[in-house]
């Protein structure tokens, strides 16, 4: 199975477990989401380590793919996603999702600077597309903080925004430091593709071995938070609904995960990332039939939503590839193939 297909699969499942985790947040606290979505799924990921060989492609990596696969884990699964809870908490899934997909433009920069992949005139363009939602966003902040739109939830735009950002931080930042772990782990260095004798045996051992690696170490980090901040004495007054929502989004998440993670073994981390950022398609969907009544469905957000995921597939796409295919004038050819 290709890592374009992969990564399609975890985008879809990513898209319902955000629906769920939107839920969630309805009636629980972020730190409680945190508590219910990490460290519970660490047994489900062993099992599926185990039988993928993870166990066995852990006892052949040195330390720098211990630290890197951990400080991933930290990156996405307690930095990016206690961001994403407040994030959603403040703004509903939907306005929260433009800012979100800045991940994609973090990513890139990352990739081009440390993965020494190339930046062309067709990724500029992308970014523009992806930037377009959260232009939109801060434009109509007073309409989307008005309560006099036919809904109960009033976002809180500030709030939200700044989680966002920190969230774009986690999200954006972790591809790379996954990319660099399964280089490590195979011996590679960076800028080479894991291809080869690698891909035939191994990939998919050490992609679940770091995933639950990363998991572990983001588990620790928030025990952590949970013991400073009495989370875990809040756990007795928590909801049903909002235990059984999290349950749900932590179990989807870490099959996502095992996806995401091999794809990322599978295909450039500047294929991947974009492919995974239509899971926001998924997501809007999924919370306009499950959670309509917390949500601020506005058309031009919707618009700047579709139109970021033109741009994370411009960011994403080869660039040689879908201009041959386009076949533009020789002018247009000439902007969009300029290369960095």
């Amino acid at each position: 199975m290709s890592g374009v297909v992969l990564a399609l699969i975890s985008a879809a499942i990513f898209g319902f477990q955000n629906a769920a985790a939107r839920r969630g947040v309805i009636t629980a606290t972020p730190l409680q989401g945190m508590i219910i979505t990490v460290p519970t799924v660490l047994p489900l990921l062993a099992v599926i380590s185990y039988c993928l060989g993870g166990f066995t492609a852990m006892h052949t990596w040195d330390h720098e793919t211990y630290i890197l696969a951990g400080t991933a884990g930290v990156m996405h699964f307690v930095i990016g996603r206690f961001s994403n809870y407040h994030s959603m908490q403040a703004l509903g899934s939907t306005l929260s999702t433009p800012i979100q997909q800045l991940g994609t433009v973090a990513s890139l920069f990352c990739a081009v600077t440390i993965l020494g992949e190339s930046l062309t005139g067709l990724n500029i363009f992308g970014i523009v597309l992806v930037s377009v939602g959260p232009a939109l966003l801060i434009a109509g902040r007073r309409r989307y903080t008005s309560s006099e739109v036919g809904t109960t939830f009033v976002p809180d735009l500030k709030r939200g925004i700044l989680h966002g950002m920190v969230c774009v931080v986690g999200y954006g930042g972790s591809p790379i430091l996954i990319v660099l772990a399964l280089q490590s782990a195979s011996g590679l260095v960076s800028g080479e593709k894991l291809v080869g004798t690698y891909l035939a045996g191994g990939a998919f051992a050490h992609s679940s071995a770091i995933l639950l690696f990363s998991y572990i170490f983001a588990s620790a980090c928030v025990v952590m938070m949970g013991l400073n901040s009495n989370g875990f004495k809040s756990m007795s007054s928590m909801s049903r609904e909002g235990l059984r929502w999290f349950l749900l989004s932590g179990f989807m998440i870490a099959v996502s995960q095992v996806f995401r993670y091999a794809a990322l073994a599978l295909a450039p981390v500047s294929v991947v990332v974009p492919i995974q950022r239509l899971s926001v398609i998924f997501r809007l969907l999924f919370n306009w039939y499950l959670n309509r009544q917390y949500e601020r469905i506005e058309i031009n957000i919707v618009i700047g939503i579709i139109l970021s995921v033109f741009g994370a597939a411009a960011l994403g796409v080869d660039t040689t590839a879908a201009l041959n295919w386009l076949d533009p004038n020789p002018v247009i050819y000439s902007i969009l193939n300029w290369r960095v």
